[in-house]
């Protein structure tokens, strides 16, 4: 091939990937992107550690904070204080954090009693691991936190403990 076919096929595949990156750029801010795990989550029978049944549709249109956690895991139980913290300063604004407790019930109970929060918890077991691994953590590694905005779209996930400041920041860019 000549210097000008070469340099033709660079100046398509460039046009290309813009067009790609562009695209993908607009599917994804105007939500036509569905995400199957986000769908998933809302579907799941969420039970609370008493055993009582919780209604996800109530959680529909509120930035969603989930954090997924063991009563077994340092970190989850660090960052709890902070969680508990922002979900009573972000409650009028919208907001609902979420645990999901990756434990059985009777530990996340007993944990409960000694560690109480203000935002609802979650029984989550394998079936919430799986679900955190198909919501981004790959590593399947506590704590594992997912905000979704109000439309239902994930816009930021972190693994292991998250800051207050950095958690606020992702929260005030969600709302």
């Amino acid at each position: 091939m000549n210097r000008r076919q070469w340099m033709m096929i660079g100046g398509i595949s460039v046009l290309a990937l813009v067009a790609g990156i562009l695209s993908s750029h607009w599917i994804s801010q105007t939500g036509l992107a569905s995400d199957p795990s986000i769908k998933a989550f809302f579907a799941n029978p969420w039970k609370t550690p008493d055993g009582k049944s919780a209604n996800s549709d109530d959680w529909r249109g509120k930035v969603l904070v989930v954090n997924f956690w063991a009563s077994w895991c340092p970190p989850c139980v660090e960052e709890m204080p902070t969680l508990d913290k922002i979900a009573q300063e972000y409650a009028s604004k919208n907001v609902l954090i979420v645990g999901i407790g990756i434990d059985s019930p009777s530990n996340i109970r007993q944990f409960l009693e000694k560690t109480p929060v203000s935002y609802p918890i979650m029984i989550g077991g394998l079936d919430g691991s799986a679900l955190a691994k198909q919501m981004g953590n790959a590593q399947g590694a506590l704590p594992y936190t997912v905000i979704i905005n109000a439309k239902g779209k994930s816009v930021f996930t972190k693994l292991g403990k998250i800051s207050e400041e950095e958690l606020k920041k992702a929260i005030n860019s969600a709302i």
